[in-house]
C-alpha cells in the first residue's frame, strides 16, 4: 500500500521558523505511521473481526446459566409451539425420543449372587409396570416422556414418591414427572452460606442440595383457582434433574435451539408460496381493451351490480370496462424452489442432530452406502446421549430408589445390588452381515452371548431360561430344529457326538 512519508505543508511552515520542532513532528508521524503498519500485519481470527460483515453480531463472554437465564424461559415455549404446529419439528423430536428409548432401556440385576439377581429382576418387572405416580404408563413410558421432555423443553424433572397409591406393594415407590416450568427459576437469593439460583439451591461446598418447585403447573388453565403458587423445598436426593450439558451449565435448553428461526422462516415461507399459489390459480384470466389509446390505464373491473371487485376467487375470470381482448394469467414458475426447500430441511436435521432422511423420509438422495454412513454416526450420538445423559441422569437414580425403598420395605436386605442397562438395538440396514459379524465377536471371545443377547434388548436369563424349556419339549416330543446347536453344526450338518458330553470323554463335536 502507498504511503506518505514527506512532510505536510504545516511541517514545511514550522520548519522555517522551528526546525528543531518540525524535525521531532515528523519523527512523531513515521512511528506511528509503523505502528499502523504492524497492527495490520498482524495475525488474528477472521472470526473476531469488526468490520461491517460483523454489524449486529453481539457475542458475549456470559456464563451458561446467564445465557439460559434470560432465554431459557422463551427459547421453551417457542420449541414447544412449533413442535405442536411444526410438523418438521414434531418429527425431529419423535425421532430422537424413538432413537433414545424406543421399546425401553431395560436393567438387569448384576449381584455377585445369582439369586439375588433373580428376585431383583422379579421385583422390578413387578415395581415397573406400575412406576408412574399418575397411573397412565410403566418405567418405560416414563423414560419416554422425560426424554421427550428433555429433548423438547431442554430438561426434564422427576420427583420420588414413596407410600401413597405404592402401598400394599412389595416396594412402595412411585415416580413422578414434572415439566422444567415447575421449577422456581425466578428464585435468585443468597442465605447464609447456601445460594438459590434458578430454583436450585446449593451448598457452601457449591452442590446441590435443594430444589424449589411449584406444587402445580404455573401455567396450568386452572391457575388462581385453587392453585398452589408458592413454591416448595425439596431436597435434592428426591429430585431427578436431567438434560445435556453442553457447557459447565445447571439448566437445560431444547435440542432444536439452533434452528429455531429456521423452523419458524421456512414455515412462513411455506405460508406465503402457498397463498401465491392460490392467488394465481384463482384468476384465470382478464379481459382488456384492445386498443390501448381508449382503454383505462388501470382498468376498472366491476360486478354486475357496478360494485368494484377487491378480491380474487377461484376460476374468476374478470371484465375490464369495455373490454374487447383477453389475457390469460401465467403463474410464476417453481423453478429451484424445492431445492431451496431441500436444504433448508438438511440445515434443520443438522441442528437437531437427526439425519436427513430420517427427518423428512426422503430417501431420493441416498444409497446403501451413504446411508450406512449416515447412521453410523447418528447412532454413536444417540449411545453417547444414552449412556452420557439418559441412563446415568434419569434411569440410574430412580434404580437406586427402587433398590432403597426395597432394602426399607424388608423384599431385599441389602440397600445396594449392581445392574447393567440394556438400550434398544437399531435395526440393521443388513440383518445377515450384521447377524454374522456379531456371532464372530462371540466365538472370537469379543463379546459374551449374554451381552448379545442384552444388546438385543432381551433379558439373557429369561433368554436362557426360556431356550432351556423350547428345547427340552422338543427333545420330548423328538423334534430336532436347525436352531438346536446340540444337535445341528453352524454349517447345518447333524451333530455326529452329543455335545453334552464333556470333550475329555473322547467326544469331537463338530464345528
Amino acid at each position: 500500500m502507498a504511503q506518505k512519508t514527506g512532510a505536510g505543508l504545516i511541517t514545511k511552515v514550522i520548519a522555517t521558523v522551528a526546525p528543531r520542532w518540525a524535525a521531532q513532528r515528523m519523527a512523531s508521524r513515521l512511528a506511528i505511521s509503523k505502528l499502523e503498519e504492524l497492527m495490520l500485519e498482524q495475525r488474528d481470527y477472521y472470526g473476531a473481526g469488526r468490520g461491517r460483515g460483523a454489524d449486529g453480531w453481539r457475542a458475549t463472554n456470559a456464563s451458561a446459566d446467564s445465557e439460559i437465564a434470560k432465554g431459557g424461559p422463551v427459547l421453551r415455549a417457542r420449541m414447544r409451539d412449533l413442535v405442536r404446529n411444526n410438523p418438521i419439528a414434531a418429527a425431529a423430536v419423535q425421532v430422537l425420543v424413538s432413537s433414545l428409548v424406543g421399546a425401553g432401556i431395560r436393567p438387569r440385576a448384576a449381584s455377585s449372587d445369582p439369586a439375588l439377581n433373580r428376585w431383583v429382576d422379579t421385583l422390578w418387572a413387578d415395581w415397573s409396570a406400575h412406576a408412574d405416580f399418575d397411573g397412565h404408563t410403566d418405567f418405560h413410558g416414563l423414560t419416554a416422556l422425560a426424554a421427550r421432555q428433555m429433548v423438547e423443553g431442554g430438561e426434564a424433572l422427576a420427583l420420588q414418591r414413596l407410600g401413597g397409591k405404592a402401598q400394599g406393594r412389595r416396594v412402595p415407590l412411585r415416580i413422578q414427572l414434572r415439566e422444567a416450568d415447575h421449577l422456581d427459576d425466578a428464585k435468585m437469593q443468597s442465605v447464609g452460606n447456601r445460594r438459590i439460583v434458578q430454583g436450585i439451591e446449593y451448598d457452601a461446598d457449591g452442590r446441590r442440595s435443594a430444589y424449589w418447585l411449584y406444587p402445580d403447573h404455573p401455567g396450568d388453565i386452572l391457575r388462581g383457582v385453587g392453585n398452589r403458587m408458592e413454591s416448595v423445598r425439596v431436597p435434592a436426593d428426591q429430585v431427578i434433574h436431567m438434560f445435556e450439558r453442553q457447557r459447565l451449565q445447571n439448566r437445560g435448553v431444547p435440542w432444536g435451539a439452533p434452528v429455531i428461526r429456521s423452523l419458524r422462516e421456512i414455515d412462513d415461507w411455506q405460508v406465503a408460496e402457498l397463498a401465491r399459489k392460490k392467488t394465481e390459480a384463482c384468476l384465470v384470466g382478464m379481459l382488456l381493451n384492445a386498443d390501448d389509446e381508449t382503454g383505462s390505464v388501470a382498468p376498472v373491473v366491476t360486478r354486475d351490480d357496478g360494485t368494484k371487485v377487491e378480491q380474487f376467487e377461484p376460476g374468476m375470470i374478470a371484465y375490464a370496462k369495455g373490454a374487447t381482448d383477453i389475457k390469460f394469467n401465467q403463474p410464476a414458475g417453481s423453478g429451484g424452489v424445492y431445492e431451496w426447500h431441500r436444504v433448508q430441511l438438511h440445515i434443520i436435521a443438522s441442528g437437531f442432530r437427526v439425519p436427513y432422511a430420517l427427518l423428512t423420509g426422503d430417501l431420493s438422495q441416498a444409497n446403501f452406502s451413504s446411508s450406512r454412513v449416515g447412521l453410523n454416526e447418528y447412532r454413536r450420538m444417540i449411545d453417547m446421549m444414552q449412556w452420557q445423559v439418559l441412563i446415568p441422569m434419569f434411569c440410574q437414580p430412580i434404580w437406586d430408589w427402587f433398590i432403597a425403598a426395597a432394602n426399607l420395605s424388608g423384599a431385599i436386605n441389602t440397600p445396594r445390588v449392581a445392574v447393567e442397562w440394556a438400550p434398544p438395538s437399531f435395526e440393521s440396514v443388513n440383518p445377515l452381515q450384521d447377524a454374522q459379524a456379531d456371532l464372530l465377536d462371540v466365538r472370537s471371545g469379543f463379546r459374551t452371548l449374554p451381552q448379545m443377547i442384552a444388546k438385543r434388548g432381551y433379558d439373557p436369563d429369561a433368554n436362557l431360561v426360556e431356550q432351556a424349556a423350547f428345547l427340552a419339549k422338543s427333545d420330548a416330543l423328538g423334534l430336532v430344529s436347525d436352531a438346536d446347536p446340540r444337535r445341528v453344526s453352524k454349517g447345518g450338518q447333524v451333530q455326529i457326538a452329543d455335545p453334552t458330553t464333556p470333550l475329555g470323554d473322547g467326544a469331537s463335536p463338530q464345528n
